[in-house]
């Protein structure tokens, strides 16, 4: 059973890093972040919550929704305190594979204040949450995911 986990994890990276399979772009071609997911709910409330572009707000010509009026202006006040880690991508991704792999924003951890992204969802039959890749050894991705994302960016 082992070997089959492995197996069908080498398969994921394989294909997903060509592009074969998507979830949620980390900023989608028309420049909207994380599928419109409110940034700040992942702190100020721990969820993740769809945003409205009703309440939205640029940082660095990326727009971010936001689920309230407060929650727009708390990002407008400080944007380097809500904006995702590695903009948003899958950060296992980018510490293991050096990939900007694309995530499902309702899987996210929150490490020393900032936020983090990961990819979650069915694989040819087969979930795969590389949030529980993460677990598994978060003190080691941490350590390499800056180096990393500076080599990728």
């Amino acid at each position: 059973m082992k070997n089959l986990k492995s197996t069908l994890l080498v398969a994921f990276i394989a294909l997903f890093s060509n592009g074969v399979f998507a979830q949620i772009d980390a900023i989608d071609k028309t420049g909207l972040a994380i599928g419109g997911y409110d940034v700040v709910s992942y702190q100020k409330d721990h969820k993740a919550m769809k945003g409205s572009a009703k309440f939205a707000e640029q940082n660095e010509k990326v727009t971010y929704y936001f689920a309230s009026k407060e929650n727009a202006k708390a990002f407008k006040a400080n944007p380097k305190k809500y904006v995702p880690q590695v903009n948003g991508y899958c950060a296992w991704g980018v510490a293991e594979k050096d990939s900007k792999f694309s995530i499902n924003p309702e899987t996210f951890k929150i490490v020393d204040n900032k936020l983090y992204l990961f990819f979650n969802g069915d694989f040819n039959g087969t979930q795969v949450n590389t949030l529980d890749i993460w677990n598994k050894d978060e003190a080691k991705y941490l350590g390499m995911i800056d180096k990393k994302w500076d080599a990728i960016k």
